[in-house]
């Protein structure tokens, strides 16, 4: 499923259980990356990947791409790669993997070449600092003008566009 606007982004967003977390997530962004919107934007719409329908960060990527942008896509894609990229270079040496769905040594030197696997690293420590409660993160429609931004910017660099 593609979404189609901002309009249904939110509605979608609204609904999501982990709505709160990532709101933290975004207002934590916005604090350490303050120019870095689609950043932000991805931190708020990663949610997606861990709610059903989609349930996925395929699918999540897929659903927000023509929306906001390649990169928004990717960050949410690369969201489960960077923690599984984390477990790895914090697992005791010998022990890669050690059932903690940690990446090899070859999957973690694939990772740390991605063009965004810095931005995706941050992403995902910003989430796992977001789950502290107490932040105060705003309300979701703190956030219709930044995803109206990143959707603009998305649909001037289109081919054709």
């Amino acid at each position: 499923m593609e979404v189609r606007g901002v309009g249904e982004l939110m509605e979608l967003l609204y609904v999501c259980e982990r709505r709160d977390h990532a709101l933290r997530t975004a207002a934590l962004l916005r604090r350490s990356r303050p120019a870095d919107k689609e950043l932000q934007v991805a931190g708020l719409v990663q949610v997606l990947a861990e709610t059903p329908p989609r349930g996925d960060a395929a699918r999540a990527a897929d659903a927000v791409r023509s929306l906001l942008g390649e990169r928004v896509a990717r960050l949410v894609w690369l969201h489960a790669p960077a923690e599984r990229y984390l477990a790895a270079v914090s697992s005791p040496a010998g022990a890669p993997g050690a059932g903690n769905g940690a990446m090899s040594p070859a999957e973690a030197a694939a990772f740390a070449r991605d063009p965004l696997a810095d931005d995706a690293l941050t992403l995902r420590q910003a989430h796992e600092a977001a789950a502290v409660p107490g932040l105060d993160a705003g309300v979701l429609e703190d956030w219709r003008t930044v995803l109206e931004l990143v959707a603009a910017r998305t649909v001037h660099h289109l081919p054709g566009a």
